[in-house]
Formats: structure tokens, C-alpha cells, sequence
């Protein structure tokens, strides 16, 4: 079982910034992937980036320059730093941690970014 803790949602205005974390509870680095993904209400959820072991990373053409995923894999820590936030950012956005034979979510953390 691998935990996946997710922190560092909130309030911001548009145009402002928010970094989230994920941390697991085992090595990321043993894993395939990572990833977010966003929730917004009444919408279904959609995948925003991921970052690979192998180093590559992939974006939703929505949030393209201005979202950063990142990794500290001697933290087992994954990161979304989100700039030039806008309302449509809003959601609950999740932690996602692919390990090739069983996959896990965080619990979630909202963001909520107002105009």
C-alpha cells in the first residue's frame, strides 16, 4: 500500500501562485509515473500533468507554460507549480502515483483561485 499525501492548496486571486506537494510513502522512483490531475465540480476528472522515472514530462494544452511538475525523488515528493492562476483553475486536485502493477490516488487538495 503507498500513501500519497497531498498539501499547499488554498485561496489565491487570479494571476497569483500556488506550489502543491505529494508526498509518498515509498520510493517514487521505483514507480512508472506521476501525476495530477483536477476535479472541478460537476465535471469529470481530467489528467493536468505528469512526470515519467525516465524524466519526461506532459501537460494539458490548458495549462501549458504556466503549470511546473516536478520531482525530488530523495523526498518522494512530486510538485505542481501553478502561475498566472486563473478561475477556470479552480478544482480539487489530486496526487496520482502509477507503480506498473497497481496504481493510487491521493486524498485531494483544493484550489480554489478567484477573479
Amino acid at each position: 500500500q503507498v500513501r500519497l499525501v497531498e498539501s499547499g492548496g488554498g485561496l489565491v486571486q487570479a494571476g497569483g501562485s500556488l506550489r502543491l506537494s505529494c508526498a509518498a510513502s515509498r520510493s517514487i522512483s521505483s514507480g512508472k509515473a506521476m501525476a495530477w490531475y483536477r476535479q472541478a465540480p460537476g465535471k469529470q476528472r481530467e489528467l493536468v500533468a505528469t512526470t515519467t522515472t525516465g524524466g519526461s514530462t506532459n501537460y494539458t494544452d490548458s495549462v501549458k507554460g504556466r503549470f511546473t511538475i516536478s520531482r525530488d525523488n530523495a523526498k518522494n515528493t512530486v510538485y505542481l507549480q501553478m502561475n498566472s492562476l486563473k478561475p477556470e483553475d479552480t478544482a480539487v486536485y489530486y496526487c496520482y502515483a502509477d507503480f506498473y502493477w497497481r496504481t493510487y490516488w491521493g486524498q485531494g487538495t483544493q484550489v480554489t483561485v478567484s477573479s
